[in-house]
């Protein structure tokens, strides 16, 4: 274990995830706590996360991350994280899902070069990291999940990401506060299939799970 990944965190990571009913491997776990450690040492030069405090990325990080996984389905192979920042939920989800391929987005340099370290170091094989607005990105097939957290307004993702995806994709929206206000622009050709409250762990705040479908 890094010296930056205290033997709390790694505790913390394992209560956490049993309290979500997230099973995990031994090997899934180092590789969180990997993940971790990258993000703590990284974050001091590249400002990836507005959270600075070590001690609060297990909570607000990973175990937020894992809070989405029982709503990730098993038939759902080709995954796409926008505006993935320092890649969250994009690595958790490639490390939890070893045979989903998943791409993590986004249009910051800065952020691409670390996931690019991540996807190295930690020997995640099924990860993609593209460094492009997603606007410009044009796959070779649709993805059948589109998720992003904290990325943009409702509308915004939406807008931004309907090329990606077909009547089959499901689009995940990660929140704090439940975005009534933003619904209501929601394009006319997407419906909310699911609304789910989300509890985390150490986590203070609201959190919510949008999940949308875009009509044929």
């Amino acid at each position: 274990m890094s010296s930056l990944v205290t033997p709390q965190h790694a505790e913390e990571l394992s209560t956490g995830a049993r309290q979500l009913g997230v099973e995990l491997s031994a090997q899934q776990h180092q590789l969180l706590l990997g993940y971790l450690a990258l993000l703590i040492k990284w974050n001091k030069a590249y400002n990836l996360t507005a959270v600075r405090d070590p001690n609060e990325m297990v909570s607000r990080h990973l175990l937020d991350s894992l809070s989405v996984m029982p709503f990730i389905h098993n038939d759902t192979l080709r995954w796409l994280d926008v505006g993935s920042g320092g890649g969250m939920p994009g690595i958790p989800l490639a490390i939890l899902h070893p045979h989903k391929q998943v791409t993590v987005l986004d249009s910051n340099g800065k952020k691409t070069r670390f996931l690019t370290q991540v996807k190295m170091e930690l020997k995640l094989d099924n990860l993609t990291v593209i460094h492009s607005r997603v606007e410009e990105v044009q796959p070779e097939q649709p993805f059948c999940g589109i998720i992003s957290r904290a990325f943009s307004s409702m509308e915004n993702f939406t807008n931004w990401t309907r090329h990606l995806g077909d009547a089959r994709t499901q689009w995940l929206a990660m929140k704090g506060l439940h975005p009534a206000d933003e619904l209501v622009a929601l394009p006319a050709d997407f419906t909310v299939e699911s609304e789910q409250a989300l509890t985390v762990p150490g986590c203070q705040g609201q959190r919510h799970l949008l999940i949308l479908r875009r009509k044929a």
